[in-house]
C-alpha cells in the first residue's frame, strides 16, 4: 500500500500550495542521496517526490482527494478499454476460447521513456548551461533494421499462431474443457518466424547502445525537477515512434549560497567595529561582487536584500532575491591597547556602568571611545 501523500510531506489535507512546496524542499534536501546515504534515503526521496507531484498539480490533486491512490478506471483486474469490456475480454478469452479483442503483434509500438538522474552544480541550475550526457537504450539493429532477420533471408508467418502472436491451450477442468490463450512460445508473441537470424543481433532486432546526447539545462531548474527530452528513449516497434528520456536533476551543494525556490541565501560575517560604526562591505553573490552598505547600530544576525541577485523563474521573467544575514565575529586575539579601550567603554569616567546611563547611547560611547576622545 503506497502511504497518504499529504502523510509523506507532513502537511494537512488542507495545505496551500506554498506549504506543499516548502514541505517537499525540506524533505528533498533532508532525503537527498548526495547528501544523506542511509539505505533508505533514495527510496524515501522518490517517495516525496511522488506526492509532490501530484499535490503541487491542481488537476492531479483534485483527482487525488477524491479517489485517493485507486484508479476510477480499473475495474475486474485491469483498467477499461475502449469497447467498455475492460478486463472481461480477457476472462471470456481464458474460460471460452474467445470474444476477447486481440491485439495486432505487428502494429506499431511506441518505444519505452527512460529517466535518468544527473548531478549538477549550483551555478549550473542557477544560470543553466548546455551539457552532454551519457544514455543506454536499446535501439533498432542497424544490420537488420528491426527484423531480426538476416539480410537477405526469408521471414515467415509463424505456423503455430499464424501471425497472431499467441496460441491456445486446452485442459480438462471440472467445468468442462477450458481453452487459455497465452503468448506463442514459437515466436514469442511477434507473429514471425526467423529461419536465419541477423548475426549481430542474434535475432532480438534490437541492440543496447550507449549514446551521448546534448540537453539545454534550463537557467532557473531546481532540485528534484525534471525535463523531458522527446524522442530520445528506446526505439519503438514496428515502426512505432521512439520514446522520450526525462532528465532529474540533483543540485550539489554550495560552499557559500544556500537556495529556497528562486531566492538566496548567505551568512556574511562583520567586526565588532564595523556593526557599531556602520561601513560599506563587499558581498559575493551568483553575478560576482556587489557593495552592501552596513548602518552604524546594526545587530547580528540582521538580514539585508540585494534584489534581483537571485535565480531566474523557470517560467517567467525576472529573478528571486539575495539575503544577506551579518553575523558580528567577536575578535579573539586583542592587543593591549584595544583591551584597554574596551575596557574603557565598560564604564563611565564616574564608573557607572553603561546600562544606567540613559543620556547617551551605547553605540555612541562606541563611536566616540574608537575615535579617541
Amino acid at each position: 500500500m503506497k502511504r497518504d501523500y499529504y502523510e509523506v510531506l507532513g502537511v494537512e489535507k488542507g495545505a496551500s500550495s506554498d506549504e506543499i512546496k516548502k514541505a517537499y524542499r525540506k524533505l528533498a534536501r533532508q532525503y537527498h542521496p548526495d547528501v544523506n546515504k542511509a539505505d533508505d534515503a533514495e527510496t524515501k526521496f522518490k517517495e516525496v517526490k511522488d506526492a509532490y507531484d501530484v499535490l503541487s498539480d491542481d488537476q492531479k490533486k483534485a483527482h487525488y482527494d477524491q479517489f485517493g491512490h485507486t484508479d476510477p478506471n480499473q475495474g475486474f483486474g485491469g483498467g477499461f478499454d475502449g469497447s467498455g469490456m475492460g478486463g472481461f475480454g480477457d476472462i471470456f478469452d481464458m474460460f471460452f476460447g474467445g470474444g476477447g479483442r486481440r491485439a495486432n503483434p505487428n502494429a506499431p509500438r511506441r518505444g519505452a521513456d527512460l529517466e535518468y538522474a544527473i548531478n549538477i552544480d549550483f551555478l549550473e541550475a542557477v544560470f543553466g548551461k548546455e551539457k552532454e550526457i551519457e544514455i543506454t537504450k536499446e535501439v533498432n539493429c542497424d544490420t537488420c533494421h528491426g527484423s531480426g532477420a538476416k539480410p537477405g533471408s526469408k521471414v515467415d508467418t509463424c505456423s503455430r499462431c499464424n501471425g497472431t502472436g499467441q496460441e491456445e491451450v486446452q485442459a480438462n477442468t471440472p467445468f468442462g474443457r477450458i481453452v487459455n490463450r497465452r503468448v506463442c512460445s514459437i515466436c514469442h508473441g511477434n507473429g514471425k518466424q526467423i529461419k536465419e537470424k541477423c548475426n549481430t543481433c542474434h535475432g532480438a532486432g534490437r541492440m543496447k547502445i550507449k549514446r551521448k546526447i546534448n540537453i539545454n539545462i534550463p537557467a532557473g531548474v531546481d532540485d528534484g525537477q525534471q525535463m523531458r527530452v522527446t524522442g530520445e528513449g528506446e526505439a519503438g516497434a514496428n515502426g512505432g515512434p521512439s520514446g522520450d528520456v526525462y532528465i532529474m536533476f540533483r543540485i550539489r551543494k554550495h560552499d557559500f549560497f544556500e537556495r529556497d525556490g528562486v531566492d538566496i541565501y548567505c551568512e556574511m560575517p562583520i567586526t565588532f567595529a564595523q556593526a557599531a560604526l556602520g561601513d560599506e562591505i563587499e558581498v559575493p553573490t551568483v553575478d560576482g561582487r556587489v557593495k552592501l552598505k552596513i548602518p552604524a547600530g546594526t545587530q547580528t544576525n540582521t538580514q539585508f536584500r540585494l534584489r534581483g541577485k537571485g535565480v531566474p523563474h523557470l517560467r517567467g521573467n525576472g529573478r528571486g532575491d539575495q539575503h544577506v544575514q551579518v553575523k558580528v565575529v567577536t575578535p579573539t586575539k586583542l592587543t593591549d591597547h584595544q583591551k584597554e579601550l574596551l575596557r574603557e567603554l565598560g564604564s563611565t569616567s564616574e564608573g557607572t556602568p553603561i546600562h544606567e546611563q540613559p543620556e547617551e547611547g551605547f553605540f555612541d560611547k562606541i563611536k566616540r571611545t574608537l575615535r579617541g576622545e
